[in-house]
């Protein structure tokens, strides 16, 4: 019989009853729960006795990861960390008791497995997120393959109900080249002041200059970086950025850059320092090659 402990080590912390017994003895499961080296979560749910992880919540709950935390759970980078787990269960269940708090949802088909499956995840938050929270979990689960962009695009058509502009909307604007959720928000908050030329990743270059910079419009000729502190830690990052921005200047190009607290805490300041850039009179730049990523 192999070690219980052991059992759910590998299982991540924690484990069905059923699972469990298949894999050990009642015996060795009741020795176990009387020495405090597991735990009984809920009924027909053991854990290891130290700070419950999402997963522990959603099966203490009878139900899966879902949302931002399934969003997690496949390895998706999101812009806010719940406070507590989502997690969804049938319709016709009833809520089991527990001590392991979530946020509770409910839905007509439950997803095989331990979360709702990356396309659905995605789907759910494009439908229920502001767009620049969904926009990033839907970036990057395109970046990663977990998501086709033609099944993204085809759900989305065939979603009903309450949310689908929202959900054509996250379908539509979701690109695989946006690297960090930072960006995809700042791309969000763009979008949602009305400018529709910038590019994710755009490359620009001469013979004598190369840079690729968060977003950029061409037409405009308008670069956008989302600034993160620890990029920036040392004297030798920050001199590398000076001279990229100068030389970026030189060859007519304007740039904005704008801090997490500009992105992700402040709704207006990235449209509103945009439309009043844009407003300006506009001078005939030198010419530069640029290819867009």
């Amino acid at each position: 019989m192999a070690d219980v402990v052991e059992i759910l080590q590998r299982a991540g912390g924690t484990v069905r009853y059923a699972d469990l017994a298949a894999l050990t003895s009642g015996r060795s499961i009741r020795r176990a729960l009387e020495r405090d080296e597991i735990t009984r979560v809920a009924k027909g749910v053991y854990a290891l006795p130290t700070e419950p992880s999402d997963l522990t919540v959603a099966l203490a709950n009878g139900g899966v990861l879902s949302r931002q935390s399934a969003a997690l759970h496949h390895g998706l980078q999101v812009v806010t960390r719940p406070l507590v787990p989502h997690v969804t269960i049938s319709r016709t269940q009833r809520p089991r008791e527990t001590e392991l708090d979530c946020v509770l949802h409910r839905s007509n088909e439950l997803a095989d497995g331990n979360a709702t499956p990356p396309l659905r995840t995605v789907l759910d938050c494009a439908r229920h997120l502001p767009f620049g929270e969904a926009l990033a979990i839907a970036d990057s689960a395109l970046r990663l393959k977990k998501v086709e962009p033609a099944a993204l695009t085809e759900e989305a058509g065939a979603s009903r109900g309450p949310g689908r502009a929202a959900v054509l909307r996250v379908a539509a604007a979701a690109d695989e080249r946006a690297e960090s959720a930072l960006e995809s928000m700042l791309r969000a908050r763009v979008l949602e002041a009305g400018f529709t030329g910038f590019v994710p990743q755009y490359r620009i270059r001469d013979r004598s200059f190369y840079a690729r910079v968060d977003l950029a419009d061409p037409l405009l000729r308008i670069v956008l970086e989302a600034d993160s502190f620890a990029h920036h830690g040392t004297r030798q990052a920050l001199r590398k950025d000076c001279r990229r921005y100068v030389e970026l200047a030189m060859r007519g190009w304007t740039l904005l850059r704008y801090s997490w607290e500009d992105v992700i805490l402040d709704h207006s300041w990235v449209g509103t320092s945009l439309n009043a850039l844009t407003a300006r009179p506009t001078q005939v730049p030198p010419t530069a090659t640029h290819l867009a990523a």
